[in-house]
């Protein structure tokens, strides 16, 4: 059985939360990491504006494309997803047995995110591509 991580947009932050609860519980730390999306969309609206626009910028998870390469798709971390997600103003909404493409708007990148780290892991980096 899958397991769907569903958050709605009013939901406010958690606080007081230990590291393991944060980031090894059963949701994987897509919680966590939608919490930073939105943090960071009220910090930096420029940012949020991008991911609104359908773009995948490069955030601290790999996912975001800053041009376009000579292949034209890759792979991405679910955590990357849901901190969009969170920067778009979005309810997280990821099924952690399923795959998601996206095709960036700027760059027409397709980066499919994925819960199988050895897609995403052992890639090419964007720099030697």
């Amino acid at each position: 059985m899958t397991q769907h991580v569903h958050r709605t947009i009013a939901t406010p932050l958690r606080t007081g939360l230990t590291r393991t609860q944060l980031w090894e519980a059963a949701d994987k730390g897509l919680i966590k990491c939608w919490e930073i999306g939105r943090q960071r969309a009220a910090r930096f609206p420029d940012l949020a504006q991008k991911c609104l626009a359908g773009e995948l910028p490069v955030l601290g998870w790999k996912g975001g494309v800053s041009r376009s390469l000579k292949k034209n798709e890759k792979y991405g971390s679910l955590k990357y997803l849901a901190q969009w997600q969170g920067l778009r103003g979005e309810d997280l909404d990821i099924d952690l047995g399923e795959e998601r493409a996206l095709t960036c708007s700027r760059t027409k990148m397709r980066v499919t995110f994925t819960p199988d780290r050895t897609k995403y892991f052992n890639q090419v980096a964007e720099a030697e591509a």
